[in-house]
């Protein structure tokens, strides 16, 4: 014979499931909040640190001459395995070399400048990428959330029957949240194309990670490199043997002399100093969407193959295509403002959509103004604190430690709104189960 839980661990299982769900609805509003906030990414690095050099292009000699003096300035050291060079390019037109324990802004003759400061613009693309976690564990949870996001845009298109026959129809506001509805709805209708490109990419990107370091766990010795390796270019075989510093100037002379129209945006160094070492020039093609094609070069600057990124299997191809099409990387200041405006209305939609439901609930007599509390924490709280942590940047320096603020900062937020709204709610309005 079975017994009936009590009815108070009934009600404490309830409230325990609503605040799951607020916290799947909070972490999808934080990933579109963050994810629009990012497409201005290059933008946000320059007004971080506006008095790095800049120009419109760098002479191979120059970016040479910036190679050895950063290796130069890590003798002694651990030899970097990878380093890379950013040049200029029209969002972004500076030089910088990033080893693996340093990154540095380069003057147009080649020398250092300044190390690159741009903590907060990073702390905002991993929080959006990983929501600061672990990888692969973080871009994991935040590709399931793509998946989430999927299955809500494409559950809402076939649960509401009318909803592109009254795209554009908008009733007034009134208390029974109708009006709500109708925004959730139409912005919904108006942003769909978008909504699924960002959350089937967004999945893809994430989900990939997982993929790749399943199959390499069973079949490569844990070695995701190697599966990666047929899509972005083999790593090489390696070997330590001291040699020279790579000719980095013929491999970018060949570049602008072969493909002229091609955009190159890094050169990778692997395994600097080494006889094993080699040279990756990426160069992105104009009205395509793919990232970049890979271009490898021997250590004395002469062509080995391409990744095929650009002219390969069409699942290159596709795969290279997710981060622009993901990020709107492509088409320029235009784009990047369409997905502002988009971006914000997915973000408008993943914050309506939790207050519809709250309001259901209301309606049928579940007042619930804890969870309500703690969803106008979450809407107007994070937002406050993302501009917060951004203040503190510009006025307090780089080192600060952005992600400990931010979570702290929006826990303390959405518990100071939590104990406010409560304080002052009317006695009538006690707190149900769901």
């Amino acid at each position: 014979m079975t017994t009936a839980p009590e009815p108070g661990t009934v009600k404490r299982a309830l409230s325990a499931h609503a605040a799951i769900g607020l916290m799947a609805g909070a972490l999808l509003y934080l990933v579109s909040l963050t994810g629009t906030l990012s497409v201005f990414y290059a933008e946000l690095q320059r007004l971080e640190q506006p008095g790095a050099p800049e120009m419109t292009a760098i002479d191979p000699d120059s970016v040479q001459k910036a190679v050895a003096a950063i290796i130069a300035e890590e003798a002694g050291k651990p030899v970097t395995m990878h380093l890379f060079v950013h040049l200029p390019v029209n969002d972004l037109p500076r030089t910088t070399i990033t080893t693996d324990t340093q990154a540095v802004h380069v003057n147009t003759d080649g020398s250092l400048a300044m190390p690159e400061e741009i903590a907060w613009s990073d702390f905002l693309i991993k929080l959006h990428y990983t929501l600061n976690l672990p990888s692969p564990v973080g871009i994991t949870f935040v590709g399931a959330l793509g998946v989430m996001m999927l299955a809500l845009a494409l559950s809402g298109v076939i649960a509401h029957p009318r909803i592109f026959r009254d795209a554009f129809r908008l009733r007034a506001r009134n208390g029974n949240g109708v009006g709500l509805a109708d925004w959730h709805n139409r912005l919904s209708v108006w942003s769909l194309p978008f909504s699924l490109a960002i959350a089937l990419t967004g999945a893809l990107i994430g989900m990939a990670t997982v993929t790749a370091w399943t199959i390499a766990t069973i079949d490569y010795d844990g070695d995701v490199e190697a599966v990666y390796g047929p899509i972005f270019g083999e790593e090489g075989e390696p070997d330590a043997t001291p040699a020279p510093l790579p000719d980095v100037a013929t491999a970018l002379r060949y570049m602008a002399s072969h493909h002229p129209n091609v955009t190159v945006t890094y050169v990778i160094v692997h395994d600097p100093l080494t006889a094993g070492q080699h040279v990756q020039i990426v160069g992105s093609h104009d009205r395509r969407l793919i990232f970049g094609e890979y271009y490898a070069f021997d250590a004395a600057g002469r062509l080995l193959d391409t990744a095929g990124l650009a002219d390969g299997e069409l699942g290159q191809q596709a795969t290279a295509s997710t981060y622009k099409l993901h990020f709107g990387t492509y088409g320029g200041l235009p784009v990047k403002l369409a997905y502002l405006v988009f971006g914000i209305a997915l973000t408008v939609i993943s914050a309506t959509g939790v207050y519809i439901w709250l309001g259901k609930r209301e309606r049928r007599g579940v007042h619930q103004p804890r969870i309500r509390a703690a969803w106008n924490g979450v809407v107007y709280g994070i937002p406050l604190v993302l501009a917060m942590t951004l203040l503190l940047r510009m006025g307090f320096g780089n080192d600060l430690p952005f992600r400990a603020i931010f979570w702290i900062g929006s826990a303390l937020m959405t518990a100071a709104w939590v104990a406010w709204e409560t304080r002052i709610a009317l006695p009538s309005r006690t707190e149900a189960p769901i």
